[in-house]
């Protein structure tokens, strides 16, 4: 895709599934890529996977030492910043304790909100422009049974993009969300397959998303072709919302 190559793409919650597949898109588009997650570089192997233009920045994204490691990278440069990392804890309204909530709005919204806010005022420094893009979710058109604090978050982060796209915008800096349905990663490989099938079967595609189909999703909106796109939420559901 054109306008990526040499870009200075970060990504949060890039050891495994979504964000790993998102890094090595944008990594085979040219890019030079910082991920960010929770394990160590020798636990994600991630530096074999990528030997070149990668930075590794261990950490929690909900810790100030972990910002403050981002705030220090993105001082060297931003281009794009993918807020992919995410949490559930899922449990019914009457049943939902104080830190299921406080853990997923911690990680889910308040992580993203902070490095969109860092990423934007560098990214007004830099005066070049550039992208923020935030994992939302289909359940945040509908609701999911279980899932009232998860459910706010994507939500959330769609409404956050927004007013973002509308306040940035000035600075052609462009901001949007992606919303993906039932998507294969590790957490769907641990459910029995009758279950994974009838998730597909909700779909009228019929079949599972792959990390690779929301990955190319956010580099076609970092990318040039996507240059007059802000403030939206792109489903990437096979049809799942309608």
């Amino acid at each position: 895709m054109k306008g990526l190559s040499n870009k200075r793409v970060y990504i949060t919650g890039a050891a495994s599934g979504i964000g790993r597949a998102t890094a090595q898109k944008f990594y085979d588009e040219g890019s030079e890529i910082i991920l960010i997650d929770r394990p160590s570089l020798k636990e994600t192997e991630l530096d074999v996977v990528f030997p070149q233009r990668m930075v590794y920045i261990q950490g929690d994204v909900t810790t100030k030492e972990t910002l403050e490691k981002i705030d220090a990278e993105m001082k060297k440069g931003i281009d794009v910043v993918v807020n992919n990392a995410g949490i559930t804890r899922d449990a019914q309204t009457i049943k939902m304790t104080d830190e299921q909530w406080d853990q997923v709005i911690s990680v889910n919204l308040t992580a993203v909100f902070k490095i969109s806010q860092m990423a934007a005022k560098h990214l007004k420094e830099q005066n070049r422009g550039g992208c923020i893009l935030n994992a939302a979710s289909v359940v945040a058109h509908y609701g999911n049974f279980g899932q009232a604090n998860y459910v706010a978050t994507k939500a959330g982060v769609i409404g956050m993009a927004k007013t973002m796209a509308r306040e940035l915008g000035k600075y052609n800096i462009r901001v949007n969300a992606v919303a993906p349905g039932f998507i294969k990663t590790p957490i769907i490989d641990t459910m029995p397959e009758k279950v994974i099938q009838m998730m597909a079967e909700k779909s009228p595609l019929k079949r599972i998303g792959e990390p690779e189909e929301i990955a190319s999703a956010y580099a076609f909106l970092a990318s040039d072709e996507g240059r007059f796109i802000t403030g939206t939420c792109l489903n990437v559901d096979g049809g799942l919302s309608i």
